[in-house]
Formats: C-alpha cells, structure tokens, sequence
C-alpha cells in the first residue's frame, strides 16, 4: 500500500494505491470526501499505448484528476488502472483549484516513482 498526504491551502488531499492482483486502485480524496470521477487506465501491449475513460459524478469536476491520474499509472507500470477522485472544499477558488490539481499530478508522479523504485529494486511488480 502507497499513501502520501499534501496539505494545500485549506485542504489536505491524500492519495492512495493499493495492488489488486496485477493491477492497481488509487484513491484521491480531500475535505469532505466523496467519489466524484472515476477512470479506468488500460494499457494495450501489442500498441504499447495507453487509453483511460471516466464517469463523473453529475455537478462534479474532478473528471480530468481521474482521467489523467488513470492513464499516467497505466502507462508507467503497463497494468490497469483504477482511479478514483473526490474532493470537496467550500468555497473553494480558482487559485486554489489550480494548486490541488497541481499537488495531485506531483503526487501521482511520487507514486510512479515509488512503482519505478520499487520495480527496479525486486527485478519484478509485487
């Protein structure tokens, strides 16, 4: 299990990503948290490409998180992904919107890293 924790502004978010058989689950979640988008990263070996789709939660915005979130994981550890976001702060600004969703992509990146470390350090994906 992966877990980092970033306080920005008014919010903490927390990322987490648990293995679930090859594959992987990762949860975005901050406030008051909820399910508000939802992707699944697939990554197809014969093209070596990567494709995500996501549902969003009607009056929710956390669609580009989960989409990108979902296809950065599967296309770094070539497994499926599922990506889960939702964040909720009142009154929240376009300031700070632009700072949570600039945490999470480096936050994502953290996990990446800590997927290419790991990887390297065992010869294979545990």
């Amino acid at each position: 299990m992966f877990q980092i924790k970033r306080k920005v502004g008014r919010t903490e978010i927390i990322l987490k990503a648990k293995k679930i058989g090859e594959d992987y689950l990762l949860t975005l979640t901050g406030g008051r948290e909820h399910v508000g988008a939802v992707a699944i990263g697939l990554f197809d070996e014969k093209s070596q490409r990567t494709s995500s789709s996501v549902i969003t939660m009607p009056g929710h915005r956390e669609e580009q998180l989960a989409l990108n979130g979902a296809r950065q994981v599967s296309r770094a550890t070539g497994k499926t992904s599922v990506f889960v976001a939702g964040i909720h702060q009142d009154n929240i600004s376009p300031e700070e919107i632009r700072d949570i969703v600039s945490a999470a992509g480096e936050m994502v990146e953290s996990f990446i890293a800590f997927y290419e470390k790991k990887d390297k350090l065992t010869g294979r994906d545990e």
